[in-house]
């Protein structure tokens, strides 16, 4: 049987489930952002008119995008020394 530590398996496969869950949650975020603009009729971020809501949440998803990017370069380092 394969011992699970902190650092091998049971921490990469949390680490992969973040991951996952985090990307399932850009995926909720673009959708709430094509309703707020599909509402407003505006998809253009430079417009005035855009709506407040979409670029808060275009901004929450990019940081969440960016966040994923460092996890998933950790997971990799994570594997590689395994």
């Amino acid at each position: 049987m394969q011992e699970m530590s902190r650092s091998g398996t049971a921490g990469e496969l949390r680490l992969d489930a973040l991951i996952a869950d985090l990307w399932w949650r850009v995926r909720l975020l673009n959708t709430d952002i094509l309703e707020e603009e599909a509402k407003a009729g505006v998809f253009d971020v430079l417009q005035p008119t855009y709506p407040l809501l979409a670029l808060n949440l275009r901004a929450r998803r990019d940081n969440l995008v960016s966040t994923i990017g460092v996890l998933e370069e950790r997971a990799k380092s994570v594997s590689e020394a395994a």
